[in-house]
């Protein structure tokens, strides 16, 4: 928004996105909620703490849906001896037909990388995982972990910098996830059946418990009621003559240069595994890979 707009104008853009629900805070309890094992969960000051032991994992959940706009977390993730453990967190709606976007951070042996796991679900159709390493030891310190959701595109970042972008093309017959409120979660789980190697290692319950702590708790998106239908969803959730969110701004609706430069510099470095090129999963390579920049 530049100085040209007159005050009303700006002070009515303001307002509109005030009665439409918007949230953004830093607080757990504000926004969520534990969803299991209460037990596992330690709260230090801003910090909050989920461990992983040979009892139980644990988990937490949003106390809201929401459509469109941008949930961050900070995390920092099990030092040490990690394979077998998965830290997963998403936004998630609900029923067999489900949306869903996904980062699952991977667990590793001491001194290996951990990996990072992207997914997108729509319609309750999954099988779009992409890995890859990161450019920092996420076990060290607290990292910014984003999903930016709107019309136009889902970007997938970390500390700011996309790694992942699922492009609405549905011009070309492809659904998007566009209509159903969603949920946000984060959890921490045993996972060794798969989650290390191909399951070839496993979690080593000597070195639980497994801790993977957050802060920075913000959501800046369209707040819906269970109560509220997908119709109404949609219309309260997006811009009109009468109010504009900032997340349908021309902005938004692609990757600046930069962010574009910075997504190909990722894939380009830091990419292990994209199911668009996997022809023994896929010999028919997915309809959407064929269309996607990236």
């Amino acid at each position: 928004m530049t100085v040209l707009f007159k005050m009303p104008v700006v002070l009515g853009f303001f307002v509109g996105l005030m009665m439409l629900g918007l949230v953004s805070s830093a607080e757990f309890h504000e926004l969520f909620q534990p969803g299991w094992a209460n037990d596992h969960f330690i709260y230090e000051g801003e910090l909050l703490k989920l461990k992983l032991d040979n009892f139980s994992g644990a988990g937490f959940a949003s106390k809201s849906r929401y459509l469109f706009g941008k949930v961050s977390l900070q995390i920092k993730l099990v030092e040490g001896d990690s394979a077998g453990t998965v830290t997963a967190y998403y936004m998630s709606s609900e029923g067999p037909y489900h949306n869903e976007f996904d980062f699952e951070f991977l667990g590793n042996t001491t001194g290996e990388p951990y990996l990072l796991q992207t997914n997108v679900y729509v319609n309750g159709v999954g099988n779009r995982e992409q890995r890859m390493n990161l450019w920092f030891d996420p076990t060290k310190d607290f990292h910014s972990y984003c999903l930016l959701w709107n019309q136009r595109q889902v970007v997938f970042l970390v500390d700011e910098t996309p790694i992942r972008v699922h492009t609405n093309m549905e011009h070309k017959g492809i659904p998007f996830p566009k209509d159903q409120a969603m949920g946000v979660y984060s959890s921490i789980w045993n996972a060794d059946d798969w989650a290390t190697q191909g399951g070839l290692v496993k979690t080593d319950w000597s070195h639980a418990p497994f801790v993977a702590s957050y802060k920075g708790f913000e959501i800046d998106a369209c707040e819906c009621p269970v109560s509220v239908t997908a119709d109404e969803i949609a219309k309260k959730c997006s811009s009109s003559a009468e109010k504009r969110f900032w997340w349908d701004e021309p902005t938004m609706s692609e990757l600046s240069l930069h962010q574009s430069h910075q997504l190909v510099w990722v894939r380009a470095n830091h990419l292990v595994y994209d199911y668009c090129t996997d022809t023994a999963r896929f010999p028919v390579k997915p309809v959407e890979c064929e269309h996607h920049r990236h």
